[in-house]
């Protein structure tokens, strides 16, 4: 008898404190969570995996119900007029069942919309989205973006209450919920951010300083890293021994133009060539003087990415076009990847590209005009924002650098926001005019440096970039509006059921940034070697090349880099 009433009381316990939790659970919050859900579902820049579209549908849905709540809680808060009990009960579950069929329909079409991205980028279709492991990945990122919410209110109440003994309710609340706020921020912050970031920045150190056994140390005295070069092999770091040891010879270049060339000169410092970065700037123009470079009839100023890395699809097509007459210089200024290196040095890079440039920018202008190399700037991505700072306007304009090409410029970029925002009204925002075209110009996969009428002036500046960039192309006010690139007519390369949706569009971005480098070559952040090529023509304009020798180019480098140049993770 005894125990059947314990059996019991347990039994109505657990019924108890499973209704008092059903009870605590926002049905409106529910029922926007799940369409946050279903329009995570739409297309975005990238194409996803169900494990990536898993991870981005519960933030979303996570981020739908706080919403929900939140306005909840704010029309109460106002004491609004609602609904008699039955009407609310009615409106509620009804409200619910459309959200959920709405989900159902979208899960549905899924792959259709996968695929519609993946057409664009020449991949291969996909039979199903995984709808069922795609749900219970998204169901399980929002269990958890939600206990660690009821853990957040759980430390405001505790807080709080211990402010009303003395303390007016809404005043206490108010001070709880700051401080509860300061201690998330500062365990999120000190103890996860920046021992995540120690562990990130001592891994690509050590990254960095590992030397592959295929790279051996030039023989060649005139090449960086020598014996005689005034820059250790070891100290150059992994991308510069990888940027010294890829480069192009004179020999190969000679056998396609069946000509002979020179070797193009090649010159990287490592972050631990020198102490300062003023110092390594000053051991960069050194090395640029014994090797000859000023005596080539080109000279490119590099900004790499973050983690040191040059583009080789990028100084391979320029070193081409050039017939071998080409120098190059690059300065190292982190380990970290492009998106780490932003968050933590954020004016580091441009401080780096600045030191460079003025070296080289100063010791250039002291040569005889007809009797120096033209000289250029390039960066890609998190190079292109650095480089764009690297040159004040009113230090150059008595006697200005030749041209610029900056590829999938971040969009934080100063200059490169400037220009799209004050574009030709009628051209796309992934394709801007900018007044006559005699100073800068954009292009893409289809060369659009042809400007019927536009005459290139002293300055050649010219910006390559996909419209499935999300690096470009990323928005912080895509939380609440749609981005100009969105709307009509839309790049080649963008899907045409890409919607937007408040909040959500946002959050994709988000994750395709993080993705930007796993999109096929010529589509989001990898950029191709034949694109190169049309924007190097545009910018040095080669003397002496044939429309034959750049067709046979254009086909070498897409055999030479079928799947693209492959960049460190995150650049």
């Amino acid at each position: 008898m005894a125990e059947n009433n314990d059996s019991t009381m347990r039994r109505r316990s657990l019924q108890a404190k499973t209704t008092a939790l059903a009870s605590s659970v926002s049905v409106i919050g529910v029922a926007v969570g799940i369409l946050f859900f279903a329009a995570s579902l739409t297309p975005s820049l990238m194409p996803r995996t169900y494990l990536v579209q898993g991870l981005v549908s519960g933030c979303c849905a996570a981020l739908g119900y706080g919403a929900g709540v939140l306005v909840h809680w704010l029309w109460l808060y106002l004491e609004l007029p609602q609904p008699r009990t039955r009407t609310r009960k009615i409106a509620k579950w009804s409200t619910i069942a459309i959200c959920v069929a709405t989900a159902a329909i979208f899960l549905w079409k899924s792959t259709e919309w996968q695929n519609s991205i993946r057409k664009l980028m020449g991949l291969d279709s996909v039979q199903s989205a995984e709808p069922f492991e795609l749900a219970a990945i998204a169901l399980t990122v929002f269990g958890f973006l939600l206990l660690l919410a009821r853990l957040f209110r759980l430390t405001c109440r505790f807080l709080s209450s211990a402010f009303e003994r003395f303390l007016p309710g809404r005043v206490s609340s108010v001070i709880g919920a700051m401080l509860a706020v300061g201690l998330f921020w500062s365990i999120a912050e000190g103890l996860l951010f920046r021992s995540a970031l120690r562990l990130a920045d001592s891994t690509f150190q050590q990254l960095d300083a590992i030397i592959d056994d295929n790279l051996a140390m030039p023989a060649d005295p005139a090449k960086t890293g020598s014996v005689p070069s005034l820059i250790d092999w070891k100290e150059l770091g992994r991308q510069g021994r990888q940027f010294i040891s890829s480069g192009t010879t004179g020999a190969e270049i000679g056998e396609f133009f069946q000509q002979s060339a020179p070797d193009p000169i090649r010159v990287y410092v490592g972050l631990n060539s020198a102490d300062t970065v003023e110092e390594r700037a000053q051991l960069a123009l050194a090395e640029l003087k014994r090797d000859g470079a000023f005596d080539r009839s080109i000279l490119i100023v590099i900004v790499p990415t973050g983690t040191g890395w040059v583009d080789p699809a990028a100084v391979d097509t320029v070193e081409y076009l050039h017939k071998g007459d080409v120098a190059s210089v690059a300065l190292q200024y982190s380990y970290l990847s492009s998106w780490l290196s932003l968050l933590v040095e954020p004016t580091y890079g441009a401080e780096a590209g600045r030191a460079l440039f003025r070296e080289v920018y100063h010791y250039w202008t002291t040569l005889p005009r007809d009797h120096r190399p033209k000289l250029y700037l390039h960066g890609l991505s998190l190079g292109a924002m650095n480089s764009e700072l690297s040159a004040d306007l009113f230090d150059i304009v008595a006697d200005p650098f030749q041209g610029a090409l900056w590829s999938g410029p971040p969009f934080q970029s100063r200059t490169w926001k400037s220009i799209t925002a004050n574009r030709i009204p009628q051209s796309p925002a992934w394709l801007p005019r900018f007044r006559d075209g005699s100073i800068v110009r954009f292009t893409n996969q289809d060369n659009a440096l042809t400007i019927p009428g536009a005459i290139w002036g002293p300055i050649r500046i010219v910006y390559l970039q996909y419209a499935s960039d999300p690096v470009t192309f990323f928005d912080f006010h895509a939380l609440y509006r749609e981005p100009d690139w969105m709307k009509t007519p839309r790049g080649p390369d963008v899907s045409p059921q890409l919607r937007w949706f408040p909040v959500v569009t946002m959050v994709q971005l988000l994750l395709d940034m993080a993705m930007a480098t796993t999109s096929p070559i010529g589509y989001g952040h990898v950029y191709a070697p034949e694109h190169y090529i049309d924007a190097w023509i545009a910018v040095t304009d080669p003397q002496g090349l044939q429309a034959d020798d750049v067709i046979r180019l254009k086909t070498s480098f897409a055999n030479k880099f079928p799947h693209g140049a492959e960049p460190p993770a995150g650049g």
